[in-house]
């Protein structure tokens, strides 16, 4: 079975990427107890194997597990299941994600309304060459990149330099969390509207228009996170066993 282009169910306008797949039918297998607490999973070689899926789509399915709290790898015994239900509160980089979220909210809500009035034309001419950018480029890792690389330079916008560091502690987390949510979450062309909203807001000169275009981005990552965190009643769709699924 190939997971390289599996789908949505329908009337799901996103297609589900083979590493969001694989996910899906490892978190399954786990919340059904086909792996057990204290469980060693197949070697990689027998899951690409069973999966068909190639290394780095599976070792990035199974990082997203440990992000969850899933699972941990142990160097040279494998990766073994700690839990059943994923971290309510996961850690990227050195911050919880409830940390991040409340100083964002503090921090790039009102710096956003800052910007509005106070961005250069450098800065605009900055921001719009970046969204450009990130708007055509498909490569995870250098869209990641460019992500709190957005977010960093709307704080410079501000012309406050606290804001700018406060953002500048946090981008090296920032970029592990929206990692994480591109990759299980399919957020980056949502993530694409939602600073473009932000960039026309800073070209209007809306303060109010760039705090609501700000509020609304944020809000959307923490409820994608939510979804992807909190605890499911129901052992999620397997695409890879869902029948009528598209295969490539």
């Amino acid at each position: 079975m190939n997971l390289s282009d599996s789908q949505t169910p329908q009337g799901m306008p996103r297609r589900v990427s083979a590493m969001e797949a694989v996910l899906t039918h490892l978190r399954g297998a786990i919340d059904r107890g086909e792996y057990a607490v204290g469980d060693k999973l197949p070697s990689e070689a027998e899951l690409c194997r069973r999966l068909e899926v190639s290394r780095p789509v599976l070792r990035e399915a199974l990082r997203a597990l440990a992000t969850m709290g899933l699972t941990v790898s142990r160097t040279g015994k494998g990766t073994f299941v700690v839990s059943t239900g994923p971290e309510p509160d996961p850690t990227f980089g050195d911050y919880t994600a409830s940390h991040l979220f409340e100083v964002r909210h503090h921090v790039e809500i009102p710096v956003a309304g800052y910007a509005a009035l106070r961005r250069t034309p450098e800065d605009l001419d900055r921001l719009s060459h970046l969204l450009d950018r990130m708007e055509q480029e498909t490569d995870t890792t250098a869209w990641v990149a460019m992500d709190s690389l957005f977010h960093l330079t709307v704080a410079q916008a501000s012309q406050n330099p606290v804001f700018r560091r406060v953002v500048e502690e946090i981008r090296d987390a920032l970029a592990h969390q929206s990692a994480f949510l591109n990759d299980v979450g399919g957020r980056r062309e949502q993530s694409n509207r939602e600073h473009r909203a932000i960039v026309e807001a800073l070209v209007d000169g809306s303060q109010r228009d760039a705090v609501d275009a700000m509020t609304h981005h944020l809000e959307r990552v923490e409820t994608t996170l939510e979804a992807i965190v909190r605890p499911q009643r129901t052992a999620p769709t397997d695409p890879l066993t869902e029948e009528g699924g598209e295969q490539a």
